[in-house]
């Protein structure tokens, strides 16, 4: 039902069922993730009325289990990437997994995923150093593009250029 990507790393396509409608992915040396990628493998939806929340859960420095609500997962948004490099110095929040004895290890987080009601869903909080940029990906690519062309003519001619072209306003296409 469930995925979760880490960059650099195999696609957990099988999530540890801790509960009817809990599941948990264990993220091994966590301390060198940046981004999490969860998302609904599309073989099974969730059910009419049903979403998702996403927690992220590491331990502190007593061992003790710190959950975080990142966000959540629907069949009308099936995937989503959060930041969690800044997470392991806050604070934990409510969360739906405190009854559950999951293992801790020190060097072992975990995203947890609850099948919870659409209406609980828009009420929740997620934190909000979780969120990715939202940014469109037009006005990312246009700063690609500015930042690119700016730096390409420095680069283009190689030792002993001369100068570079000010006036015209073009570049060798070697420079790419």
């Amino acid at each position: 039902m469930f995925g979760c990507l880490v960059a650099g790393r195999l696609v957990q396509a099988a999530p540890q069922q801790v509960a009817e409608d809990k599941f948990v992915f264990d993220l091994p040396d966590y301390e060198n993730i940046n981004h999490v990628v969860v998302f609904m493998l599309g073989t099974i939806p969730f059910p009419e009325g049903m979403g998702g929340s996403v927690y992220f859960c590491y331990p502190d420095q007593t061992g003790m289990a710190v959950w975080q609500l990142l966000g959540f997962v629907t069949n009308e948004k099936p995937s989503a990437i959060f930041k969690i490099s800044g997470l392991k110095s806050g604070k934990g929040s409510q969360h739906p997994f405190g009854t559950m004895n999951l293992p801790q290890t020190p060097t072992v987080a975990q995203i947890g995923i609850s099948v919870e009601l659409l209406e609980n869903l828009a009420q929740q909080t997620p934190v909000a150093s979780a969120a990715v940029s939202s940014v469109d990906s037009f006005t990312e690519f246009r700063s690609f593009l500015c930042s690119f062309f700016m730096f390409s003519p420095a680069r283009s001619c190689g030792r002993g250029c001369p100068s570079m072209v000010k006036a015209e306003g073009n570049f060798p296409v070697t420079g790419v």
